[in-house]
């Protein structure tokens, strides 16, 4: 009888085991989230004050920068693949297109 009872303890402390880490996981997380949310924001987003060059192309729309360069990103969220954040004006990677 006492074997039957310490070979059911022993197969019980697996599982009794996982819900145990099981559960301090989820409050060590929840705390974690709750500190986050918590937390005062300090990301600043940089914005341009300027107003960029925008021109309007047929067929594609909006577009910001100088288009005649070969590295404008052709879009209107980006002005620049090599330096998106402009401005145009004496870039030193400047390139007339073909």
């Amino acid at each position: 009888m006492l074997k039957a009872l310490l070979i059911f303890a022993l197969g019980l402390m697996p599982p009794l085991l996982s819900v145990w880490m099981m559960r301090s996981k989820a409050a060590r997380t929840q705390n974690r989230l709750r500190a986050a949310s918590n937390s005062p924001n300090n990301i600043r987003i940089q914005t341009n004050s300027t107003i960029p060059e925008r021109y309007y192309l047929e067929g594609v729309g909006y577009l910001i920068g100088d288009i005649s360069c070969k590295f404008n990103a052709r879009s209107g969220y980006l002005r620049c693949a090599v330096n998106p954040q402009g401005p145009c004006a004496n870039c030193r990677y400047y390139e007339q297109t073909k």
